[in-house]
């Protein structure tokens, strides 16, 4: 259908206007199903925390991914995992064997230095594309907005490809409050310093993703995303939802 004036959408290889789900064990049979379905709304699978490691024939599910043009990535804690363990020689092997073309460097449970982490992607941006992670999965720990902006342009100077913004799967930490409100001032502060191309907001829950669409557009990167969401997702950000039902009408929007 066209006959509606919506607003215009990113299509086909996206660089900005990303749907990044994550994964966290969808069965084969019913992954098989939702990409036969849906697959050209989803951008980016990150195969959640750890359980790439302990995943049931997991080069099938990421071939099955890569057959529908979406971006498979294990989840920054078995990146973090391997780092602790001195296994990095070992993971990027395991990644290459795979196939998997992207990875992600993160601090979300471990506090690795930002030096570190930007000498791991200098090195890691020769083989891959990065993703980097800014934000403590333990609500307890506060940055200052200055050091969220300074630690995501280092990051991408550095060679990243994205950042994502940290809010754990249940929206309650990073770029969220312990309560799930969304850190207003802190998004205002990045997409006013930061180009929000370059950013994925992770934004579990419907509340969440509604607030960036009509925030910054249709065409924002949202990470986190349940995979059976993103019907529901792209009728959000199409203006098809009682929320964002004016979207088309606002010019205000960065995306």
């Amino acid at each position: 259908m066209d006959f509606l004036s919506l607003p215009k959408r990113t299509t086909g290889n996206r660089v900005y206007g990303l749907t990044c789900i994550a994964d966290f064990g969808t069965p084969m049979g019913e992954l098989r199903n939702i990409l036969a379905d849906y697959h050209t709304i989803i951008d980016i699978a990150k195969i959640g925390i750890g359980s790439a490691y302990v995943t049931p024939n997991f080069r099938t599910k990421i071939n099955l991914y890569k057959e529908h043009e979406i971006k498979p990535y294990c989840g920054g804690t078995l990146f973090e995992k391997c780092y602790y363990q001195n296994k990095m020689s070992e993971y990027i092997h395991y990644l290459h064997d795979l196939g998997i073309e992207w990875i992600e460097v993160s601090n979300g449970t471990l506090d690795i230095p930002l030096q570190t982490r930007i000498e791991l992607i200098s090195q890691l941006k020769k083989s891959f594309h990065v993703i980097a992670e800014v934000g403590s999965k333990d609500c307890r720990k506060e940055m200052r907005i200055s050091e969220w902006i300074e630690e995501i342009q280092l990051l991408l100077e550095a060679g990243c490809e994205y950042v994502i913004t940290e809010g754990r799967d249940s929206g309650t930490s990073g770029i969220y409050e312990e309560c799930g409100t969304v850190r207003c001032e802190l998004i205002h502060e990045l997409i006013k310093n930061i180009d929000p191309k370059k950013i994925i907001f992770e934004a579990p829950t419907p509340k969440h993703q509604m607030y960036f669409i009509k925030e910054i557009g249709p065409n924002v990167n949202l990470g986190n995303v349940k995979i059976n969401d993103v019907l529901m997702l792209e009728a959000q950000r199409c203006g098809l939802r009682s929320e964002t039902f004016y979207l088309e009408e606002h010019e205000c929007n960065l995306l």
